[in-house]
């Protein structure tokens, strides 16, 4: 890896950070706050919440066992998929590499901050080729972009070419594991040690039941995620947020209930879809969903909402044409959709 102050923009390295009201007087015990021109009525929604989120980051770290000092939060997955591209990428000059097809959001934040998006597709078997993304790369690459499981394919990527990647690439390398709780693939955010140059992203709106709420995280060396709280805004996870984010945290023999059931629906699914007519293929699956070749998936996407049953159609996305992503629903739910695949002609 290069040194950090190589990668990131020079104006971000040089950038003095906005210093809240709540971050001066960190560490001190106070009861009177007539600091940050909040309303003294209206209590607890008047104040500011923790610009640092530490309660919850003390939560998080006990459930992913990684330090609060390597996490960094942000207002869903999508923060900490566009504060990349404004530290470490250059608007018209620097570019980044991801696989093909993927995550769409990755795409988005490069075209937002008007970066060049190298797109590397993937083999038949939605797989990566370490050599294929290292290749890709050039002197202005700051960002390898991996997801897995990923998605829209719902297979694990072969960890052994990941850390290939992580261990020849200069710059950065981020893998988005929102759906590693499907997964019984070790996660990389468990080898931040290893890896100075390592960004994981992770979510609690899978798994834990809680995309309303929209909170992502994002797990690095301390030294990223202090770039990442140079760069974001004062106040970017509201007290509701955090507050509803504990109380689910607290809820893990639940959650893993939740996976179980998914899991088990997931496989009954698969195996149903194998046994339809107008599917021709279905891929294997990590995650909460799955994705399925179908006979004419436009044509069965329109009978579905006319049905009032929506799916997600990925006809075209390259390597996804005539498929189907199918998310794993209540097992009522699994049933209408078979149901109505069933009767489809």
């Amino acid at each position: 890896m290069k040194f950090l102050q190589e990668l990131v923009r020079p104006n971000i390295w040089a950038l003095a950070p906005y210093s809240s009201a709540r971050n001066e007087y960190s560490g001190k015990v106070a009861h009177v706050f007539l600091d940050a021109n909040e309303n003294p009525y209206n209590k607890p929604f008047n104040r500011y919440p923790d610009p640092l989120q530490l309660d919850l980051k003390q939560e998080i770290s006990k459930v992913k066992r990684v330090p609060v000092a390597n996490i960094f939060l942000g207002n869903g997955s999508d923060e900490a998929i566009d504060l990349p591209y404004r530290i470490f990428c250059r608007p018209g000059k620097d570019n980044v590499v991801a696989i093909e097809p993927t995550y769409g959001m990755y795409k988005v934040c490069a075209d937002t901050n008007d970066i060049e998006y190298r797109p590397v597709l993937l083999d038949e078997h939605y797989q990566i080729q370490a050599d294929r993304l290292l290749t890709a790369c050039d002197e202005n690459t700051k960002i390898i972009w991996l997801c897995s499981p990923n998605n829209p394919t719902g297979n694990n990527l072969i960890r052994n070419e990941i850390v290939k990647v992580l261990e020849h690439f200069e710059g950065i390398v981020i893998v988005d594991e929102a759906y590693s709780d499907f997964s019984d693939e070790k996660t990389f955010r468990s080898e931040l040690d290893k890896y100075p140059n390592l960004i994981v992203l992770n979510t609690l709106s899978k798994a834990w039941g809680c995309a309303a709420i929209r909170l992502g995280m994002a797990f690095a060396h301390e030294d990223i995620i202090a770039l990442f709280n140079k760069v974001k805004y004062p106040y970017n996870v509201n007290l509701l947020t955090q507050k509803q984010a504990i109380e689910a945290l607290h809820s893990r023999v639940e959650v893993e209930e939740w996976v179980r059931l998914l899991l088990l629906e997931r496989s009954n699914m698969m195996k149903a879809f194998t046994l339809l007519p107008i599917c021709e293929k279905v891929y294997p699956s990590d995650a909460n969903f799955f994705l399925a070749k179908m006979t004419d998936a436009q044509a069965i996407y329109d009978y579905l909402v006319e049905k009032g049953i929506i799916v997600r159609n990925r006809t075209r996305i390259q390597l996804c044409h005539d498929c189907l992503r199918i998310t794993i629903g209540t097992k009522s739910e699994n049933i209408e959709l078979l149901s109505a695949l069933r009767q489809y002609s």
